[in-house]
């Protein structure tokens, strides 16, 4: 008979993986073709440099611990992507500190960085070097990653012919192969069949479980509260709220009931002015 599922307690304090302190990201408005015009009309009443700044997260505090796996929630545009891209290197931060200990292992690097033109079988060879393996290692490794990510015949032919689905499988499987200190990962799960989605929730288990620190973004509220440990909640940029995934969970349900009762009342009062 299957046990059940226990969460992986978080390593005993003292030596963090990731420490994050006033951390703020900036952007400027003026920047982003697709808003520049519709932004100016919008804000034409406001003072100029409103207009071209905007933060995408600001006063972001929070430590997380070897053995920890942190959700992180919120609506659409709250700012949880932008605090992975951070946390992989992608994005520098505007103000605020980072700190992030050990072996670092991100899709978000991983998918970004596949050669189109070459095939699956070249793309793990060259994100293992990526990740600091040696050749050895990679051909070592090879053969289980190719196996995990469920590619098959697919892992010879060029990344280009690849569904998005494809492809985020083959870099999860390079992405976790490695054993990282510290795994970012973003709404990767939601990807591929259930046997798939199935298996690379026992792979990242096996990674908490051995004492790394995982991040994850995800809308899935059944993962946060059934295999993570703790969880933040992120509006507007903010940190709202931080701790008991249960808990979080319930407050961003709330939030996000609130929000939709805002818009049907609104949308009844415009109807009703008509």
């Amino acid at each position: 008979m299957m046990q059940p599922f226990k969460r992986p307690e978080p390593a005993a304090a003292g030596s963090f993986a990731i420490d994050v302190a006033d951390l703020g990201v900036q952007y400027n408005l003026r920047l982003t073709r697709r808003t520049t015009f519709r932004q100016t009309l919008a804000n034409a009443s406001r003072r100029q440099h409103e207009d071209r700044r905007f933060w995408a997260l600001r006063h972001i505090n929070f430590r997380l611990e070897h053995g920890e796996s942190l959700a992180v929630i919120g609506p659409n545009g709250a700012g949880k992507s932008t605090l992975l891209q951070v946390l992989a290197g992608i994005i520098v931060p505007s103000e605020g500190t980072i700190d992030v200990r050990g072996n670092v292992s991100s899709l978000l690097i991983l998918g970004a960085g596949f050669d189109q033109e070459l095939s699956g079988r070249d793309n793990i060879m060259l994100a293992g070097a990526f990740l600091g393996m040696s050749h050895k290692e990679l051909m070592g490794r090879i053969e289980g990653i190719i196996e995990f990510a469920d590619i098959n015949q697919f892992i010879d032919a060029p990344i280009k012919t690849y569904s998005s689905g494809m492809r985020a499988r083959l870099g999860f499987a390079i992405a976790t192969s490695v054993d990282p200190d510290v795994l970012l990962i973003d709404e990767v799960l939601a990807t591929g069949d259930q046997a798939f989605r199935d298996k690379s929730k026992a792979r990242i288990l096996e990674i908490a479980a051995n004492a790394r620190a995982i991040v994850l973004v995800t809308h899935d509220m059944n993962w946060v509260t059934e295999f993570c440990n703790r969880a933040m909640l992120i509006e507007k940029g903010t940190l709202v709220a931080e701790g008991d995934p249960a808990e979080i969970v319930a407050i961003h349900q709330q939030h996000s009931a609130e929000a939709q009762e805002r818009v049907v009342a609104q949308g009844i009062f415009a109807g009703a002015k008509l």
